[in-house]
């Protein structure tokens, strides 16, 4: 589904990304590399697939929209450096020409050494390409720009008949500030609270429906 936004081109890609035409730029978060090896080493049984999985996911969307950058608004990585890490790195060189920018997220333990020896680009806190500011949890002061981060895993309700309820993964955008969905599939959702105005586009395994809030 094609939007606008503050003048701009949005795709909402079905695989939980977002690509802006202008720039080239597509734009994901929470990946969460490594929780399955994070959760494996504490004895919790979680397949080793599932960082291929979205691997495999992150590939076909990059050879789709062919980006210039790929930029990820936190917590690509789930925790310290692991196997899953490694995975990742063998991966990302099928891309050297394409630039991978991080918006550092609560789950970004690796040492600044590891993302260098990654080839990431890392921002601390934000980064400002107007009209947006990425950002990986939605801050509580406004300024100039409208606002896209991830963090918090945004889902919707969606009703159909017979009473039917579906909670499903969803593009979250307010007046102020947007918020993507989760990219990993491992990885709960987080029920957002409509506001007069507010728009959602819920994502199913067939499409993309837009869902306006009159709340």
């Amino acid at each position: 589904m094609t939007i606008t936004c503050s003048g701009q081109t949005l795709i909402l890609d079905p695989e939980r990304a977002i690509f802006w035409q202008e720039q080239r730029i597509l734009i994901i978060s929470d990946l969460h590399i490594g929780k399955p090896a994070h959760f494996r080493k504490h004895g919790i049984q979680v397949p080793s697939t599932l960082a291929d999985q979205d691997l495999q996911r992150l590939h076909a969307i990059i050879e789709m929209y062919k980006p210039q950058i790929v930029l990820i608004t936190g917590d690509l990585f789930h925790h310290q450096f692991n196997t899953d890490v490694e995975v990742f790195s063998e991966w990302k060189s099928a891309f050297k020409a394409i630039r991978f920018l991080l918006i550092k997220g609560n789950h970004d333990k690796l040492l600044e050494k590891n993302y260098l020896n990654l080839g990431i680009e890392v921002y601390e806190k934000e980064m400002i390409c107007p009209p947006f500011r990425f950002i990986h949890d939605h801050p509580d002061d406004e300024n100039e720009y409208y606002t896209i981060s991830g963090h918090i895993h945004p889902g919707v309700t969606v009703h159909g008949k017979a009473r039917q309820r579906l909670n499903l993964p969803c593009f979250y955008f307010g007046a102020t500030y947007a918020v993507l969905p989760a990219f990993s599939a491992f990885t709960g959702l987080s029920m957002m609270k409509p506001q007069k105005g507010d728009q959602f586009y819920a994502i199913t395994p067939e499409r993309i429906i837009q869902i306006s809030s009159s709340a």
